[in-house]
């Protein structure tokens, strides 16, 4: 069943024969258990990662925090020791001073208003504040952080999805026509720079246009912006 389209309220029956072996199962977003059922919560498609991982492939434009999710967010205010960062859901994440690599009171980060943050979720809960980190578990900054200069823009969740599915190929197809960084956010925001101007409009213009590329003209596209980059539009 993995692959098709399901509606709010349709019945999931293949976690539900997993749960009826005692197998463990993880449900992702758009599934809930309703006593002994599983049901979708949303209209998408059923996705499924082995061996025991089910979620909804669903188009929503507000992001619904999720723990553990690289986000890219924009510094708001600052409130004590605390940031305030828009990352596209409800209501603003904070962002302690301390959770920045090395950071003490007497060493604190510089962090201004209107900087832009690649960040991981630390809490996401309903009924808490969502809570953001830029170290990994071992207090490492890793690619985390404040980023500087680039480009910022937003774009579906489904886009984002897409990018950094493993079967894409846009990206390492991009990497030989052109070089950039890129800060990819699970809440709809892509960060990236190139060498120039010119280039980086020129990638963040491949990346929106990928969303109604079907898979086979993915290299035509990053063909077509090599070209144009090089001066050779058509």
């Amino acid at each position: 069943m993995a692959g098709k389209t399901v509606l709010a309220g349709d019945v999931i029956i293949e976690p539900m024969e997993m749960i009826k072996t005692s197998k463990k199962v993880i449900l992702g977003p758009g599934l809930r258990m309703d006593q002994d059922v599983v049901r979708a919560s949303k209209c998408g498609q059923l996705k499924t990662k082995p061996p025991n991982t089910f979620w909804v492939d669903a188009h929503q434009k507000r992001y619904v925090p999720t723990r553990g999710e690289l986000v890219v967010g924009v510094v708001m205010a600052k409130a004590g020791d605390i940031f305030r960062v828009d990352i596209g859901s409800s209501e603003t994440a904070s962002l302690s001073y301390v959770a920045f690599e090395g950071a003490t009171k007497k060493n604190r980060p510089d962090v201004n208003i209107g900087d832009i943050v690649y960040a991981r979720l630390l809490i996401a809960h309903p009924d808490v504040e969502p809570e953001l980190v830029c170290v990994d578990s071992h207090g490492k900054k890793g690619k985390l952080g404040i980023l500087h200069d680039g480009f910022l823009l937003s774009c579906s969740l489904n886009l984002i999805r897409k990018i950094l599915s493993p079967k894409c190929t846009f990206l390492s197809l991009l990497a030989k026509e052109l070089k950039f960084e890129m800060a990819a956010g699970m809440n709809g925001r892509l960060w990236i720079r190139g060498r120039t101007v010119k280039e980086t409009i020129a990638i963040g213009n491949a990346i929106l246009a990928l969303e109604f590329v079907p898979n086979d003209q993915i290299r035509e596209l990053c063909n077509d912006i090599g070209s144009y980059v090089a001066g050779f539009a058509k």
